[in-house]
């Protein structure tokens, strides 16, 4: 059946993603032993997510892996699964209870977790499905959810055994607390904003010497009220002779010491630093160098509790930072108010300042685990791509701090830890193990209850590359696909995930979780910035796709993937190769047009024929090499390369005349040349636009019930070097004549004579061999050799250091021309000229913006290269 004139990507897109999930062809082949196996962990997204470009990007490019690896006969594992993104579930659902006038308290525990699920079980799968949209290939069959069962017995595993093993303890430390969830989050979930505030300075009175103060300078001075101590720098010679001393500490008339700690900057504020143990992270390290107080004047709403004066007790934050203020004018002890830009920390989720809180907490000693990830990447047993993304890790492992795992939240893997009457703790697996251990403890049947935090989603997520693949049962599964090939992920993850589950994998399977870790960059609008709803510059996916289909996005994603260097995502890129997918329509259209069909042994004897193939086979060679190297946009830019240009606009166009000829055998091997370096096509294009590739194979080359996904990558070794020689020249020359027919104005359908000076025997045979294709395709109307010293009338045309004229004195008025272009070339010089005196204006360089000095400079260089070229035509006039 004759393929619809127009391509249309919405028809054949969902219809082939369910042909393929009916035939089972993502799923692994655990019992197939003749083929080693590939492993992909797909990063759960949320479950509370919709698909966003990062998500376009990573899964594509894991998506281009896997079917590539797919096709090159592995036993391909691409796990899928989803997080149960505990904060961002738990508020979602408190908003639907909202609307219903209840909130969780009013539910209870065991009934919201209930009305979590019930949520899930309704929306949970809205991003697998936005994933199939994006045409992604993952074992659907072994879809896991961290909340699963199976997952959730491996983390109480994971729990128990570190913390028997001294790993896992609890302890009270700051967190960064969010006073509107109730809950600690980690340093992802806070975001940093700048805000426009002020810097007080307030004076300290030094105990025991009348009228002698000492002025420390802070953005908040509500936190004062928890001051335990001013630290100076040892070697600030203003406060030398008051180091040791007190300060009596306004409002409270506490004595708090004056320390010397090189924390204390002499050249920033006043060189003087108030420190609030229980409420700044660096104060709090600060303290236990010198053994302070740490006192906690913040409730878990951040409003001044007990620890604070009476008149201060039950204010919020802000409140009490007015009052103290005012107190502090009163006293006269406010020295001066300044403004200031400072970066505040807010909940991601919540949009309220976080509080850093000194809180009960259960934490993991990282610092033990972290020694042998390290090591692993130093020896090689996991690699970084690209390579300095090693030294971020490296960074990050080398100064780690004790991870907090607890959750003051009721979704998630609630810790498996039960409380008896005197507080002691019990740790095990489930609480008929806790109460055996407990009555052993006491001698009797006591009450337990159990601790009410659950874990960081995080924690769960460390597990994933092992607890998907069923342990902690010993099972053909995990030892087949653990460990992992690649991990594809962001680098914004690279602590609290890669790094996370290389301590894991190493401390519980006793080897790394994967091989190769790619990192990608990030995927930003056209002019480089972040895409954020608040900017309103958010690009959808799904938009993208319903506009320009999943195959011209998935292009996109991987043509731009340039190793280290973020996305600058252009909506007409996405046309571009929406008309790319247009032009390989076309192809497919002009195979059944003209009878081009797969024939399963043909012989090679047209030139154009056996360089079209010796193309195909240098361009899949590197496409394959760029892959595995994982150059994604050098292996898309090559395929496109060679369709485009090669096959599309050089092979067809020269193709034309032989299947429009007289000569029967040679339209026979070209038909058949043509449908197998297209059948070929579709395979090394199906990884980056597998919906356009799977269907058009189906109709033209496939009459079983056989994929395009699972048929074997192309391996191809053929090789003609002269006929390649013979074709780039011939290339260059045609190209070079266009060229010059469209400098010099030369109608189209006009032809000229083509005149050649060249005692060169190779280029007169190949003059006379290609004669014509150059009419052809040059609109050329005679080939001559001449032999006289000058000529005139001609355009002077240089191919391989060959000199080749078109003859244009009886086609257009050359000394018109020539004119044409010296006014040209002068024009340009003048506009060079002022641009140039511009960039030389060193008050212009110093106040214009960047993007206007830069688009100057471009601007320059284009125009550089314009004059250039009219210069190189004026030479090339012979009048």
């Amino acid at each position: 059946m004759m393929l619809d004139k127009t391509y249309c990507p919405r028809d054949i897109e969902s219809k082939n993603y369910h042909l393929w999930e009916a035939a089972n062809i993502f799923s692994i082949r655990l019992n197939d032993d003749a083929h080693r196996s590939y492993t992909i962990m797909m990063p759960p997204p949320n479950v509370t997510g919709n698909l966003h470009m990062g998500h376009a990007l990573t899964f594509t490019l894991q998506d281009i892996l896997i079917r590539y690896q797919r096709m090159r006969g592995r036993d391909v594992l691409w796990q899928p699964g989803t997080d149960h993104a505990g904060i961002a579930t738990q508020i979602i659902v408190e908003r639907q209870l909202a609307t219903e006038n209840l909130n969780s308290k009013d539910l209870g525990r065991e009934k919201f977790i209930k009305r979590i699920w019930k949520w899930k079980s309704e929306y949970g799968g809205t991003i697998a499905n936005q994933l199939r949209q994006l045409g992604v290939s993952p074992d659907w069959s072994r879809e896991r959810f961290t909340m699963d069962e199976g997952l959730s017995k491996a983390v109480n595993k994971v729990f128990v055994e570190l913390y028997k093993q001294g790993f896992i303890y609890r302890d009270k430390h700051l967190v960064n607390w969010d006073p509107k969830l109730h809950t600690a989050i980690s340093d992802l979930e806070v975001e940093s904003r700048e805000i426009h505030g002020y810097m007080w300075y307030l004076k300290y009175p030094i105990d025991d010497y009348n009228d002698r103060f000492i002025t420390v300078a802070t953005t908040r001075p509500e936190t004062m009220l928890g001051d335990s101590g001013i630290a100076v720098h040892p070697k600030d010679d203003r406060y030398k002779d008051i180091v040791g001393k007190f300060v009596r500490l306004p409002i409270t008339s506490r004595l708090i010491p004056i320390i010397a700690d090189e924390y204390s900057d002499p050249e920033k504020g006043t060189g003087a630093v108030k420190i609030t143990p229980a409420h700044d992270f660096n104060d709090f390290e600060v303290g236990r160098r010198h053994n302070l107080s740490i006192i906690n004047i913040f409730n878990h709403n951040a409003q001044i509790n007990e620890n604070a004066p009476e008149i201060y007790q039950g204010l919020d934050r802000y409140d009490a930072r007015k009052k103290i203020i005012a107190e502090f004018e009163r006293l006269e002890l406010l020295e001066r108010v300044e403004s200031h830009v400072l970066q505040v920390p807010y909940g991601d989720r919540s949009g309220v300042v976080i509080e850093p809180l000194l809180t009960d907490q259960w934490f993991v000693d990282v610092i033990k685990l972290a020694k042998p990830a390290i090591e692993a990447v130093k020896s090689g047993r996991t690699r970084f791509i690209p390579k300095h993304w090693e030294n971020t890790y490296y960074e990050w492992m080398r100064n780690i701090q004790p991870w907090c795992i607890s959750r003051q939240i009721w979704w998630g893997h609630q810790i498996p830890a039960w409380y008896g009457p005197d507080g002691h703790c019990f740790v095990e697996l489930n609480e008929s193990e806790a109460m055996d251990v407990a009555i052993d403890y006491y001698g009797k049947s006591v009450t337990l209850i159990r601790d009410v935090d659950v874990l960081d989603t995080w924690f769960s997520s460390s597990l994933w590359p092992f607890s998907t693949l069923d342990w902690p049962n010993n099972n053909d599964i995990l030892a087949r696909y653990y460990p992992t090939d690649v991990l594809v992920t962001g680098f914004d993850i690279i602590f609290f995930w890669v790094a996370r589950m290389m301590m894991m994998g190493l401390h519980f399977m006793g080897d790394v979780p994967f091989r190769e870790v790619y990192i990608h960059a990030l995927v930003r609008d056209e002019k480089g910035q972040k895409m954020s709803k608040s900017k309103g510059n958010v690009i959808d996916p799904l938009t993208m796709i319903d506009k320009y289909g999943c195959d011209a996005l998935r292009f996109t994603m991987a043509a731009m993937a340039t190793q280290g260097r973020d996305i600058k995502l252009i909506k007409n890129r996405v046309e571009g190769y929406r008309n790319f997918a247009t032009k390989i329509w076309n192809v497919a259209r002009f195979c059944q047009m003209n009878d081009c069909k797969l024939v399963l042994d043909f012989d090679m004897k047209q030139s154009i024929n056996r360089w079209i193939v010796g193309k195909l086979t240098k361009t899949t060679n590197y496409i394959s090499v760029a892959i595995e190297d994982y150059r994604f946009n050098d292996a898309a830019n090559a395929a496109y390369q060679f369709v485009w240009n090669n096959f599309c606009d050089w092979y067809i166009e020269l193709s034309k005349p032989v299947l429009h000829g007289e000569d029967i055998f040679s339209k026979i091997e070209t038909r058949a040349v043509i449908a197998w370096v297209f059948n070929k096509i579709l395979h090394i294009l199906h990884p980056f636009m597998p919906f356009i590739t799977e269907h058009l194979w189906k109709k033209l080359f496939n009459e079983s019930d056989n994929f395009l996904m699972t048929d074997s990558w192309p391996i191809l070794d053929f090789k003609d070097n002269d006929i390649d020689i013979e074709f780039d020249w011939l290339i260059k020359l045609i190209s070079n004549i266009r060229a010059v027919r469209t400098e010099m104005n030369v109608p189209q359908n006009v032809r000229v004579p083509l005149l050649i000076k060249s005692t060169n025997k190779i280029i007169r045979k190949r003059l006379i061999k290609y004669r014509e294709n150059i009419f052809t395709m040059a609109r050329i109307s005679s080939i001559a050799i001449v032999e006289c010293a000058e000529i005139h009338g001609v355009i002077q045309i240089v191919v391989d250091e060959e000199i080749i004229f078109l003859y244009l004195s009886n086609i257009i008025d050359l000394n018109q021309e020539k004119d044409r272009l010296i006014r040209n070339i002068d024009k340009f010089s003048l506009d060079i000229k002022i641009i140039e005196k511009k960039l030389d204006d060193q008050k212009f360089i110093t106040g214009a913006p960047i993007k206007v000095i830069k688009e100057k400079r471009d601007r320059l260089n284009k125009l550089i290269e314009i004059q250039s070229n009219l210069k190189n035509a004026l030479k090339c006039l012979h009048v």
